[in-house]
This record gives structure tokens, sequence and C-alpha cells, in this order.
């Protein structure tokens, strides 16, 4: 199962922590949307290809 998880704001230690135990032996990938000019295109292709997508703010 992969797992995509989107950042709204820069993770802190419990976000960190939480996200470890989600994707324990689990394909993981991450998008932050913090960034200064996310790239929504391919957020949108990352979205479709993950089986499952978690929104941390």
């Amino acid at each position: 199962m992969k797992i995509l998880n989107v950042y709204r704001s820069e993770p802190d230690e419990t976000v960190k922590k939480l996200v470890e135990i989600v994707t324990r032996d689990r394909e993981s990938e991450s998008f932050d949307l913090y960034a200064d000019e996310p790239d929504y295109d391919a957020l949108v292709e990352k979205i479709f290809e993950a089986d499952q997508t978690i929104s941390w703010w």
C-alpha cells in the first residue's frame, strides 16, 4: 500500500511521530503545500498514484 502524506504546514514532532506510526511497513511519499509555489499538477498525479492520501494540517 502506498501512502501520500500532504503537509499544509511544516510538521512538528507530534505529526512526525504520527506519520512514522501510520506509514510503518508501507511505502510512503510526501508533498509540501507550504512550499513557496507548490506544483499542483504533480500533487494530482501523486494522489492518483497513491492508495491512500492523508492531509496533515
